[in-house]
């Protein structure tokens, strides 16, 4: 079964960042791909002029990056390549410096009682967030009810994502995607001239028509398309969620949206009330499971 929510989604400001797409009119291939065997990029459809298009894969511990870099040609090749090793570097070291599987790391000593939040400004900010997002969710996105202590993984991944891009455009660089795994997050345009055109697949029925989205600014976050069960805990009885199959949110911030995903994969249709009201975050995929 899927739950549908609106069809359209617009942000908070004065202009709607995501539009739906009708497939019928979806002419050119998408640029990126999001699903349990569509994380892959197609090739855009043409470039535009003066810019510098660039594509980057790394690896950290935990996850796999891609960034596309759409620069303006008056940056050049060397200053796209320091706002690109600028943000490769971000990530490196936030897996290091901040990875729940780190000995060493930031979350490892925080868990066992060595420094507080306080510290660092950067944890401060990583707990702050977790604690917000444990109130947003009525406690079913909970950092701190894993085994172990704090994990904040639930929304790490996107805050490095976040962090990195802001790298990207404290160079100059406004027309990005950076995508791991089943999320992203994108702005401006891409080397098309274009909004960006993504596709969300079904976690698991690979023959179904994918979801059709142009995006100049946002992000889709999600949880449970990997196939591994037990991932993901529920909060309140520390057992492996199993409601859902798949859970997919779109907003304005990937940490927050990965956050939602989480929370909506373990709480299941309970969840759905979170989006409503006035929501920035909407769900595009809630799957319950068979």
């Amino acid at each position: 079964m899927r739950i549908d929510t609106q069809r359209r989604t617009h942000w908070a400001d004065e202009q709607p960042r995501t539009r739906w797409i009708d497939q019928s009119s979806f002419l050119s291939r998408p640029d990126l791909r999001l699903g349990a065997r569509s994380h892959r990029l197609d090739r855009a459809g043409g470039s535009a002029v003066d810019r510098i298009s660039v594509r980057h894969t790394l690896r950290t511990s935990t996850a796999e990056y891609t960034l596309l870099l759409n620069a303006p040609d008056w940056l050049g090749r060397r200053g796209v390549g320091e706002a690109l090793r600028d943000a490769v570097a971000e990530l490196r070291a936030i897996d290091l410096t901040y990875g729940p599987n780190q000995p060493d790391s930031l979350v490892s000593k925080l868990r066992r009682g060595e420094i507080s939040p306080e510290s660092y400004p950067p944890l401060a900010d990583l707990v702050d967030r977790c604690a917000a997002m444990r109130a947003a969710t009525d406690g079913w996105f909970d950092a701190w009810a894993v085994p172990g202590g704090f994990d904040p993984g639930g929304l790490l991944g996107g805050w490095a994502v976040e962090r990195a891009a802001a790298r990207l455009r404290a160079a100059g660089v406004h027309d990005y995607a950076v995508l791991s795994g089943a999320d992203l997050t994108v702005r401006g345009h891409a080397p098309h001239g274009g909004p960006w055109r993504v596709a969300v697949h079904h976690p698991t029925e690979s023959r179904r028509a994918p979801l059709m989205l142009e995006m100049t600014a946002g992000a889709v976050g999600t949880s449970g398309v990997t196939g591994r069960r037990g991932h993901v805990v529920d909060p309140h009885t520390a057992e492996p969620a199993d409601q859902l199959l798949a859970a997919t949110v779109v907003g304005p911030d990937l940490a927050i949206a990965d956050a939602y995903a989480t929370a909506l994969y373990a709480a299941g249709p309970a969840g759905l009330a979170w989006f409503r009201n006035g929501s920035d975050y909407r769900v595009l995929f809630a799957h319950r499971r068979r």
